[in-house]
Order: C-alpha cells, then structure tokens, then sequence
C-alpha cells in the first residue's frame, strides 16, 4: 500500500462540478485625455542659453575629436549638463505643478 492509497482510503476524492458561468462583456466607454505637452525641451532650449559658454567649450572639444584628437569630451559634458539641469529643474517643476 503506497502513500497514496493511504491519503485515498483516508480523505474522500473531491471531484468539481461544472457550473454554466455566464460572463459578462462590459464595454466601457474610455475617453481619451489629451495628454499634456512636455515643457522639458523648451526649458533646455532657454537654459542652453544661460551656458552659453559651457557649450562653447563643449562644441570646441568636438570640433577637436572630430579632426583627430584622442581625447573625449566627458567632462566639458558633464559641465554643461550640469548648468542646464540647474537652471531648468526649477523651473520644470513649477511648470509640471
């Protein structure tokens, strides 16, 4: 006698029934909300401006990795970046309020 027919002969089988389940399909009508346009791209857009000189020495590190320099031009990046997310955070944020 295995361990199975101990369980069977222990507790009955338990078989299920089938119900007729009638389900039913409501639509809902979803209505679109427009979704509100990002104010991020023209914020940088104003405070690129603000770093004018941050992204001067950005683009003339490029110019020099473009004619063959070996350097990269992370930390003049990291710089502008830095400027731009200073001046625009604030500033995204109160548009986002």
């Amino acid at each position: 006698m295995g361990l199975t027919d101990i369980f069977a002969s222990i507790f009955p089988t338990a078989y299920a029934e089938e119900e007729d389940v009638v389900v039913e399909v409501v639509e809902e009508v979803e209505e679109e909300e427009e979704e509100p346009e990002d104010p991020k791209p023209e914020i940088m857009e104003a405070c690129e401006k603000d770093c004018a000189a941050l992204k001067k020495h950005l683009d003339e590190c490029n110019e020099r990795v473009e004619n063959g320099s070996h350097e990269n031009c992370i930390e003049e990046f990291f710089h502008f970046m830095h400027c731009a997310d200073e001046c625009a955070a604030p500033k995204i944020f109160a548009a986002t309020q």
